[in-house]
């Protein structure tokens, strides 16, 4: 049974219970409106001072056709503004590279600054994740300027404080399809600032030509290719080892007929002496009469011709000791390019493990000894594994054509890069599309270029045999 308890007891039991809920309630401070409009009013200006900064010719236009508008009337305006029109015609018409220079990219720069990145840049950000929305603020990285050529646009762009580079490299899908762009590169250009490449178009997407026969005699770098920017692709030999990865009917052949092609002049002039082994028997036997007697095809005969190569670079060695330490191509010492087109097969597949030992034992001293002297190599193999080939890091300069995996990617052009953009496993496997195309990344530079090399046909290979070699098919 319940008692009821007289009126004071019950108002005593009441007040005296203790009350555990705590209302925080924000502090509201309020920003005087004078200050706000000065906020205002300076972000506005800065704003103003940073587009005239970074847009001179275009803010000067503008400004003086305002000028002219408010100062001689509407039709003095007009008439002005047809005529710096016509100007800049008929100096597109007389010198086209020079106003594309000058002015042509820096009005399609302003143009896509303002309507594609100004203008997705807070979504593409939030979305992406590389901004947050804090508290009802927005923190954004800084798009800091748009600089356009003929084939992308690049973007540079100022890092969140506490960002890291990796942040950006994960989300290139995300950034390349935010600004409707086929690809991103991510580059590093100083202490918190990227530069985001996004391509217009692919200036490398039709197949190119073998490339003209260099008149001079020259070791090199030599002329194979296109790069993406437009400017030649020069592949270094003298000095260097390159090692060519791709998977089948990804374009090894055009990588290592051009550079014979661009040899040759130096072959005949008796400064460079071409070495190939071919134990596919089938790439580099269509032209075997360019290398004479040193050709091999035979696992056996193409781990002597790895150790000949290796006594000419320890002859060498041992006269250059103490003389000199750079190589200068002579008749006397030539520079000697020891080209294999499957290497994988001697050093992997090969089922004499007496040969393979033999054959690796060569490789590696020839990429550890031999640039030096002037001896190189130039190897390419389908397969680019550790237990494929375990000297693949003794290559300074390597090349990834189309690769199957993603992971292949890195095996070949080293920890990262795919992130950074070389999307050697997305080239089109369909021949005049993507046959050549790949990335290379050479020692002097870690960042990966886009590269496209010339196709040498059966007919080209046929002409150098006939002209250089004497030979006939």
């Amino acid at each position: 049974m319940f008692r009821k308890l007289p009126g004071d007891e019950a108002r005593n039991l009441v007040t005296t219970t203790p009350d555990t809920a705590i209302v925080f309630r924000p502090a509201v401070v309020k920003t005087p409106a004078l200050l706000t409009l000065a906020i205002w009013i300076w972000r506005l200006l800065a704003s103003v001072i940073r587009i005239v900064w970074r847009h001179p010719i275009l803010a000067g236009l503008l400004s003086a056709f305002t000028v002219c508008w408010a100062r001689y009337g509407h039709l003095v305006a007009l008439i002005t503004a047809d005529a710096v029109l016509t100007t800049a015609l008929v100096w597109a018409a007389l010198d086209w590279d020079s106003f594309r220079r000058l002015v042509g990219w820096r009005v399609l720069a302003f143009g896509r600054w303002l309507w594609i990145y100004r203008r997705h840049w807070q979504p593409v950000m939030t979305v992406s994740g590389l901004g947050r929305h804090l508290r009802g603020r927005d923190y954004l990285p800084r798009l800091l300027k748009v600089r356009c050529d003929g084939w992308a646009d690049h973007v540079t762009v100022g890092m969140l404080a506490g960002q890291a580079v990796k942040d950006w490299t994960d989300r290139i899908d995300h950034l390349a399809h935010g600004f409707a762009a086929p690809s991103c590169r991510i580059t590093v250009t100083a202490a918190g600032r990227l530069t985001l490449t996004f391509p217009r178009r692919d200036p490398l997407a039709a197949p190119i030509p073998a490339l003209p026969i260099p008149d001079e005699v020259s070791v090199g770098p030599v002329e194979i290719g296109r790069r993406e920017d437009g400017g030649p692709f020069r592949l270094k030999v003298h000095g260097t080892h390159v090692l060519v990865a791709g998977a089948t009917g990804a374009g090894k052949g055009s990588i290592l007929w051009g550079t014979v092609r661009a040899l040759l002049p130096a072959a005949r002039a008796g400064v460079a002496q071409l070495w190939a082994l071919d134990p596919k028997r089938m790439e580099l036997s269509y032209g075997r009469a360019l290398f004479g007697e040193r050709y091999a095809a035979d696992p056996a005969q193409c781990a002597d011709l790895l150790e000949a190569a290796v006594a000419v670079m320890q002859e060498r060695a041992d006269r250059f000791a103490g003389v000199r330490r750079t190589h200068v191509p002579t008749t006397e010492d030539p520079f000697v390019l020891v080209i294999v087109d499957e290497v994988a097969f001697l050093t992997a597949y090969q089922t004499d493990k007496q040969l393979r030992y033999r054959t690796l034992a060569a490789l590696a001293t020839l990429t550890t000894q031999g640039r030096a002297v002037g001896v190189g190599v130039l190897a390419a193999l389908q397969d680019p594994r550790k237990n494929v080939i375990s000297i693949r890091n003794l290559f300074p300069d390597r090349i990834a054509l189309r690769l199957d995996e993603s992971e292949q990617v890195d095996m070949v052009l080293g920890d990262g890069t795919r992130d950074n953009g070389a999307l050697a496993d997305h080239i089109s496997p369909i021949p005049e599309r993507g046959a050549g195309v790949g990335y290379i990344r050479l020692e002097t530079s870690p960042e990966p270029v886009r590269v496209r090399a010339a196709y040498v046909s059966d007919t080209d290979i046929k002409d150098m045999v006939t002209e250089y070699a004497g030979g006939d098919r």
